[in-house]
């Protein structure tokens, strides 16, 4: 049996900010968008795993109310999970997402303890991304 990831769900206030930031800034690719309502599903993949896809959704698509006011209040807080890229190239990676607009650094390229040689930034949504050296 195997098992793999195929898909991750991230939140954004903004779907075109987020686009922007994903595709046009950390250079993923647009697989699918889908629009109901009000709402968009953007599906995103990198060409090193096309097979495991980013989907950028709002707060309030498909759920009630009540949930969707619970979820954009973490959003809005900066609570919800963190996203873990890594890049082959960490330093030219950092500098392109530190100029993105909308995007908030929080940490500069460092060695880290535990070995790893990361960044921290968060997207225009405030979702925190760590970005590690491959």
């Amino acid at each position: 049996m195997t098992v793999s990831i195929s898909a991750v769900h991230v939140l954004v206030d903004d779907p075109d900010a987020a686009l922007a930031f994903y595709r046009d800034t950390l250079g993923l690719t647009v697989r699918n968008e889908v629009s109901r309502g009000e709402f968009r599903w953007i599906t995103l993949a990198t060409e090193s795993q096309p097979e495991i896809q980013l989907v950028l959704s709002q707060p309030h698509a498909g759920r009630s109310k009540e949930d969707g006011d619970a979820l954009a209040a973490l959003l809005a807080k900066g609570e919800l999970r963190p996203l873990h890229f890594s890049s082959d190239d960490l330093d030219t990676t950092f500098d392109k997402v530190a100029g993105a607009p909308g995007a908030e650094v929080l940490q500069e390229p460092v060695e880290q303890p535990w070995g790893a040689r990361d960044a921290a930034v968060r997207d225009p949504a405030g979702n925190l991304l760590r970005i590690e050296q491959a």
